[in-house]
């Protein structure tokens, strides 16, 4: 604008020639023909002379942008944002809206494949794309937090598709208000168990306690509301409490800004971690894919300080509570084995040893898993399966059994529960299955794993493929007598025929 006014001045006021103010201003001639011609049509017109100098020059110079084609916002890179937001649609109607990537998500990818895009063109070809417009008319009040103060927690649901079947699990979310240092942990459910075993976990982690910890009105820390603000806290957070002895915080309803660290963490946990994958074999996989995503956050250099989430959080180590030991955490309840030798806890069957049909056992339930005690032994273990009229069964739980109904064990539950025990005992042991239920019982007695046999099956079938008997599995996992066992004579048949079988084998493997 001060180049227009340049020009239509000195060619008006002080007589200059076109090509006079095109070498003083270093212009080109053309553009200086154009002011001038545009000042004189709005000269000529039905404005006053002294009017329409005073609106030219004073407006900006308009251009004509329209035709041009754009240079970073190429078609090939308009068609490949068009195929994340239809990846976006998926997953809404998969019921995975909290999952989709965000525009800054989307200039990550493009900018991995090579795309030189700034993040403004994506937004605006996306708010484009979706026809969306928002506008926030509330202010919020900027917080200052010390070292080791104020920890914030939530809980958030994700989606995941674990050996193909899509499953809906909680994430629940740590965040230090200071440092903005995040830990995460997968849970099934959104329980009283899963609430104190993430703190149990953290604080292991964080190797102390924050000072206090906040919540919004979730159901595992709030019990009731008395009055219009105040609200009870439940058992289990009472307990924490006592235990670690930091104070809490319930933030009011419907306002999730009051706890805005770990709100953000949520979402950006869940979209950084699971945005770009979802499909896991097992839940392990998932959750070493959680943690592998969490410590690149925390290493990742914030905007504000220019440090990262792990510097600054070892500053708050040392202003962390000491504590002494982890709070012990789960429900107990006292069940009767049923004839079928299991438990049932909350519609799902778990086995335990058949010799104890009938008694009562203790059993100690946490999130993750179920333990079985009779009279304060240690008897069995197992995950826990939050499905409906589920049976999870050990076979190693009815061998006892089974040595008395061999002919049980073909359409026994126990033998599908083991898929690769199930295939075993289909390839070599359907017409001897007491063969079959003695290698199982060799098994448990020295302590073999399942993935031991799996090898151990292995290595034989490439010796003799059709003639696998349980002899040889036991000689070759290794048969080894105790120390009471008498030496037996060279010249004993028995023993001499042991040797020559012996030696069979040993020819066989090498």
């Amino acid at each position: 604008m001060y180049t227009k006014q340049e020009i239509i001045i000195r060619s008006y006021r002080e007589g200059k020639s076109q090509r006079q103010i095109s070498r003083e201003l270093q212009v080109n001639r053309k553009t200086i023909k154009k002011y001038i011609e545009d000042y004189e049509n709005l000269q000529n017109g039905s404005i006053k002379p002294e009017i329409a100098l005073s609106t030219y020059l004073s407006s900006p110079p308009v251009y004509t942008v329209g035709a041009r084609s754009k240079v970073r916002l190429t078609q090939e890179v308009q068609c490949f944002i068009d195929q994340l937001i239809e990846e976006n649609r998926k997953k809404i109607g998969q019921g995975m809206r909290k999952q989709i990537l965000k525009n800054i998500d989307i200039l990550q990818i493009l900018h991995e494949k090579g795309f030189e895009v700034g993040y403004t063109t994506i937004c605006n070809y996306v708010r484009e794309k979706l026809g969306k417009s928002s506008t926030n008319n509330e202010a919020f009040i900027r917080q200052q937090y010390q070292p080791g103060s104020v920890c914030e927690f939530d809980w958030g649901e994700i989606k995941l598709n674990i050996a193909g079947h899509q499953s809906r699990f909680l994430l629940a979310v740590f965040t230090s208000a200071y440092s903005n240092y995040r830990f995460a942990l997968i849970f099934k459910r959104q329980d009283t168990l899963a609430f104190m075993e993430s703190h149990v976990a953290f604080f292991e982690h964080a190797g102390g306690v924050f000072h206090q910890m906040v919540y919004d009105n979730m159901r595992v820390a709030v019990a009731k509301f008395i009055g219009k603000h105040e609200k009870e806290p439940t058992k289990a957070l009472l307990q924490m409490k006592a235990h670690y002895q930091f104070s809490h915080r319930f933030c009011n309803a419907y306002s999730g800004n009051e706890k805005g660290h770990v709100e953000r963490s949520v979402e950006y946990i869940r979209r950084k971690a699971f945005g770009f994958k979802n499909d896991f074999t097992n839940l392990e996989e998932a959750e070493n894919h959680l943690e592998l995503i969490n410590n690149r956050l925390n290493n990742s250099k914030q905007q504000l300080t220019g440090l990262t989430a792990m510097e600054m959080f070892a500053d708050e180590k040392e202003l962390l509570w000491p504590y002494s030991e982890p709070l012990a955490c789960w429900d107990t309840e006292q069940l009767r084995v049923d004839k079928y030798a299991t438990i049932s806890y909350c519609t799902s069957r778990y086995s335990v040893p058949d010799n104890l049909v009938g008694c009562f056992v203790d059993v100690k339930i946490f999130s993750q898993k179920i333990e079985v005690y009779f009279e304060n032994k240690f008897i069995a273990s197992h995950q826990r399966d939050y499905g409906k009229h589920q049976w999870i069964i050990s076979i190693e739980h009815y061998l006892n059994t089974l040595r008395k109904k061999p002919g049980a064990l073909d359409g026994s539950v126990a033998l599908t529960c083991s898929p690769y025990l199930k295939k075993l005992y289909q390839q070599f042991y359907t017409k001897v299955p007491r063969d079959f239920i003695d290698l199982l019982h060799y098994c448990r007695q020295n302590a073999i794993s399942e993935e031991s046999l799996e090898a151990t099956v292995s290595r034989l079938v490439n010796l003799c493929t059709h003639d696998i008997t349980t002899e040889k599995l036991t000689a070759l996992l290794g048969n080894k007598p105790t120390e009471n066992n008498k030496p037996m004579p060279v010249n004993n048949q028995t023993a001499y025929l042991a040797q020559k079988q012996l030696k069979q084998i040993t020819a066989l493997m090498n």
